[in-house]
């Protein structure tokens, strides 16, 4: 039986850290969850996992990880699979919804349970340019990142 301090879930999403915080970005395949990390990694940010994370929540906080069968890879659209150096167990920060309508002015306190956790959620569109400083930006909202 499972400790209730401990679950898992395996989340159709890409991950990044960014100052070790863990960004899942998730959404159906082509609402660019790759592009929009990549261009995080661009900024310094460093990849946990594409596509999809393993994200276990061990004492009320969630962890981040790639599966081994992806750990260390990313798709580049149009390139192909590329080997980046990639961090584990990364905790969890903030959820980047791309399925979502990005909202004006959101309500605070949106979220998604994951594992049983709740996770700040935010709805943007991952192709606009500005979209990797939006996630920062919501970062600092959340005071985890400086």
């Amino acid at each position: 039986m499972k400790s209730p301090s401990l679950s898992s879930e395996t989340v159709h999403a890409s991950c990044v850290a960014i100052g070790g915080k863990g960004v899942l970005i998730g959404g159906r395949s082509g609402r660019g969850k790759s592009d929009l990390a990549l261009r995080l990694i661009d900024r310094g940010a460093a990849l946990v996992s594409d596509d999809y994370v393993l994200v276990r929540r061990i004492d009320g906080r969630l962890l981040a990880s790639a599966p081994e069968t992806i750990a260390g890879k990313i798709e580049i659209r149009g390139i192909g699979i590329v080997d980046l150096p990639a961090e584990r167990d990364v905790p969890v920060a903030l959820m980047v919804d791309l399925d979502a309508d990005p909202v004006r002015l959101p309500e605070p306190g949106e979220a998604r349970m994951i594992a049983g956790v709740k996770v700040p959620t935010v709805g943007l569109a991952a192709l606009e340019a500005s979209a990797p400083i939006k996630v920062e930006a919501a970062l600092k909202l959340l005071g985890v990142h400086s």
